[in-house]
């Protein structure tokens, strides 16, 4: 069977990969991280995930709050309502290099546990305009780790998969109801709490993608 480790945030996009690994016959190792991020209630949800597939789940612990974003600093707030178009702007809930440094967490996982492939839930559609969830970026990472791997240099280089990135949010609401994901158990808000707020970048694209795909959030909201 082939083995792969999956991000998981314990948000819609992650439990919907993490389901679509599953679904392509894989192995899974789940791994999640607490980095400082004012939204750790996204860590029960992946553990919630994790114990409804009964897949092992790592939670790694980082300190990331030097970094610049409004999700691992108290001094900047997580916009709310944004006007316009979400992806106009890099916003300030972009945590720097966040993407790279999981990632070369994930591929060394991936080594030690003798899995081949990568599975993280980025999407360049409906998405707050990070750049570090673009093809590009994950062609030139995949490139990377083949060099700086013993995997890579032994000719089994390992994968990343990015099963969601073409889809809108209500393409991904319909793939994880196909898939049987628990879309219940799975947490988006960036700001802390125990409802989610509504209000913020990312609960506003989960609303806009259960709306449009024609099924409810079961999750609470303020």
């Amino acid at each position: 069977m082939t083995r792969a480790v999956v991000l998981l945030s314990g948000g819609l996009d992650s439990t919907t990969t993490l389901a679509q690994a599953i679904d392509d016959g894989c192995e899974v190792t789940a791994i999640s991280f607490r980095y400082g991020q004012r939204h750790t209630r996204e860590l029960k949800s992946a553990e919630d995930v994790c114990a409804h597939y009964g897949v092992d789940h790592v939670v790694i612990d980082l300190n990331l709050s030097m970094f610049r974003s409004a999700l691992t600093r108290d001094d900047l707030d997580v916009p709310m309502d944004r006007e316009g178009e979400l992806s106009e702007e890099i916003p300030i809930t972009y945590v720097p290099a966040r993407n790279i440094i999981f990632l070369s967490i994930a591929a060394g996982l991936c080594e030690s546990v003798d899995a081949d492939r990568i599975y993280i839930g980025a999407n360049v559609v409906d998405y707050s305009g990070y750049p570090d969830c673009r093809p590009e970026f994950f062609e030139a990472y995949e490139n990377m780790i083949a060099k700086g791997t013993k995997a890579g240099v032994e000719g089994n280089p390992i994968r990343i998969m990015t099963p969601i990135i073409d889809l809108s949010k209500a393409d991904i609401v319909r793939l994880g109801k196909k898939l049987g994901a628990p879309l219940h158990l799975s947490w988006s808000c960036y700001n802390g709490g125990d409802l989610a707020c509504g209000h913020c970048d990312s609960c506003r694209l989960r609303l806009k993608g259960f709306e449009e795909a024609g099924y409810k959030d079961e999750i609470g909201y303020e």
